[in-house]
């Protein structure tokens, strides 16, 4: 049986996720968590387009928890990456997307959870007056929730960043307009000035918990999560397979044992509503 207690565990970040992550995970796994202050998580990209991320997020938030615990000589670690932008399912509303990976190498376990949330202040506009400028700060929370001041949306020179006094806002606005005759404001979404992706992050932790801590029936190995999920439940009232969960499928990923489990969400069948057949 693999446990995690009393080793140390690196969590690779500069913004604080430490906050809500290591709590959830020195007392559910009884690992000891630090962070290195000087490992730059930026360098794989960063918000505000300065260093674009080349990789895609999975890949990111595993090259970012490798180098961090290759530059600590750690063989336990955690890391997380968020894209914000139009969710992808849910049209014209904006999403919050979070990856949270959990690398074990002795164990040579790896372990991912996704966390997609609606909850999220996201925005960004272009502003002509400091009416405006206030206007949005409370839209977004402001001053619990940071902001960021430039020229405009694509100007990656001259970024002023955690904006989170009034005074300096309404200040650093007209410096920027004096120069520019127009100034782009837009939302901090790193995670010590957006209590809100805090939240989401937490989250992410508790789902990553979890499925830490499911085991395979097979060989015991922690990571026992759903791989796939099959639709096809059928309609109660024609019989027809409609596009709900029929069930989830489980896969070990180091002696490949698989496990189906039939509906998942407690139901049977499912109402006509949701059938193509009954409700074209």
């Amino acid at each position: 049986m693999v446990t995690f207690q009393n080793r140390k565990l690196l969590i690779a970040t500069k913004h604080q996720k430490e906050r809500v992550i290591a709590p959830i995970l020195e007392k559910e796994l009884g690992v000891s968590c630090f962070i290195d202050e000087t490992f730059d998580t930026d360098t794989l990209g960063t918000f505000t387009g300065e260093i674009e991320r080349e990789l895609d997020p999975i890949s990111t938030v595993r090259e970012k928890c490798l180098r961090a615990m290759e530059l600590n000589n750690c063989d336990l670690g955690i890391a997380s990456e968020g894209s914000f932008g139009l969710h992808p399912t849910i049209f014209f509303v904006q999403a919050d997307d979070e990856f949270l990976i959990f690398i074990d190498k002795v164990n040579n376990i790896e372990v991912l959870a996704r966390e997609l949330s609606t909850s999220t202040n996201f925005n960004g506009k272009q502003i002509q007056s400091q009416n405006e400028l206030i206007e949005f700060a409370k839209e977004i929370g402001f001053p619990t929730h940071g902001l960021i001041l430039r020229k405009s949306k694509d100007e990656n020179s001259n970024i002023h960043k955690g904006i989170v006094d009034i005074e300096i806002l309404k200040k650093t606005f007209e410096e920027l307009y004096s120069k520019f005759n127009s100034v782009y404001v837009e939302t901090d979404m790193r995670a010590m000035y957006n209590p809100t992706r805090m939240t989401v992050i937490k989250k992410a932790t508790e789902k990553l918990v979890q499925k830490i801590k499911s085991t395979c029936p097979q060989c015991q190995m922690p990571g026992f999560g759903i791989t796939d999920a099959k639709k096809g439940l059928e309609c109660s009232l024609c019989g027809s397979p409609t596009n709900s969960t029929l069930s989830y499928i489980y896969v070990c990923q180091h002696c490949k044992f698989t496990k189906e489990e039939m509906y998942p969400n407690k139901k049977t069948t499912e109402d006509p509503t949701y059938c193509d057949y009954c409700n074209p």
